[in-house]
């Protein structure tokens, strides 16, 4: 399973770049809305630091601004995915974007009709919103495991995108259920690096470290060279 990022931030993108984890990123309006920067100038600043996918989302939600303005911003980079809205008008310019081989995110899908609708249209990635579904009483999983077995069926080329995440029990089921990607908040990354029998055992090595070091009477150079 992919794991991308959910965020505008550089730092943060960057932070978990490094450790190795990341394989993309997603922004949305309101991300770049609170980095208080000029927006196409932060998007380009991602685009050449992650090597993956970058998806960059319109404002325009008539058909033909969505095409003018996503050829826009295919124009920014080779990684880049446009998001689209789910909507008439935003299926028909993602149909219209796959011919001319841009890439597309479909995004505020919500249930299973509108991601096979999406994935019919030509999209590269459909983004169901679990964490909304769950916030409103419906079980947002369900709509992965719909979406995985109705693509699975007919071999749909459209990645499963899973948005909206709140916790890492939703990663968990979501990479169970054998959803292609999920993007996630950096404090939801967080937590899933966290366990506390890893931190009991981190201290429980560095206290017979010390130990051995007080039985010697010196200081330990861990592991160097013997001459």
């Amino acid at each position: 399973m992919k794991l991308f990022i959910d965020s505008a931030n550089i730092p943060q993108i960057k932070k978990f770049l490094d450790i190795g984890v990341l394989d993309g990123v997603t922004t949305n309006p309101t991300l770049l809305a609170k980095e208080g920067v000029d927006p196409a100038e932060q998007v380009e600043k991602i685009l050449k630091l992650v090597p993956g996918p970058v998806s960059v989302e319109v404002l325009s939600t008539d058909y033909e601004g969505i095409v003018g303005e996503a050829r826009r911003i295919a124009e920014m980079g080779e990684n880049v995915v446009v998001k689209a809205p789910m909507t008439q008008d935003g299926l028909r310019a993602v149909r219209k974007l796959s011919r001319e081989n841009i890439k597309t995110n479909v995004t505020l899908v919500f249930s299973p009709n509108q991601g096979l609708l999406a994935a019919k249209a030509g999209a590269t990635y459909v983004s169901p919103f679990i964490g909304r579904l769950d916030d409103v009483g419906y079980d947002g999983m369900r709509v992965i495991k719909d979406l995985v077995e109705i693509f699975r069926n007919y071999s749909m080329a459209s990645q499963i995108l899973v948005s909206s995440v709140r916790h890492p029990v939703h990663v968990l089921r979501a990479a169970k259920l054998g959803a292609h990607v999920a993007t996630l908040p950096p404090d939801v990354l967080d937590k899933m690096f966290n366990h506390p029998l890893t931190d009991v055992g981190l201290k429980r090595f560095t206290a017979d470290w010390q130990e051995l070091e007080k039985h010697l009477g010196r200081k330990l150079t861990p592991y160097r060279s013997m001459p």
